[in-house]
């Protein structure tokens, strides 16, 4: 029995040591695609981030926003026109891509706060 603990022990501070890679800054510019969802029908939007701002082009529209970087992983992007604030979270990245978490960087008291995940593909 009390091998089996020390085992058991042995593998949960084992497995609380493990850290995605992250290699942020090679995602801070770029060009960069990915999926999303709208009623149900799964879409493909891009983006264009430079240090400063971030365009998307998304159903045929283009949107702006100004970025804020935090660190190399986190950042703030306000759209230019309705000043929506959304903070993004590099979670893991790969050599070609990023899982981020993102959320409102702005807190309502009435609602609920809502974290989602996506992916983002490098193109250029």
């Amino acid at each position: 029995m009390k091998n089996i603990l020390s085992t058991v022990a042995l593998c949960l501070i084992l497995a609380s040591c493990y850290q995605p890679e992250r290699e942020c800054e090679k995602y801070k510019t770029g060009t960069f695609q990915f999926n999303y969802e709208i009623d149900g029908t799964e879409k493909v939007g891009k983006f264009t981030r430079t240090e400063d701002y971030s365009v998307d082009y998304y159903e045929n529209k283009i949107d702006s926003a100004t970025v804020r970087w935090f660190n190399d992983c986190e950042f703030v992007l306000q759209d230019i026109h309705s000043k929506t604030a959304i903070h993004y979270k590099i979670i893991s990245t790969t050599d070609s891509s990023y899982t981020f978490q993102y959320k409102s960087a702005v807190k309502d008291p009435n609602k609920k706060l809502v974290v989602k995940t996506g992916t983002a593909i490098k193109t250029n």
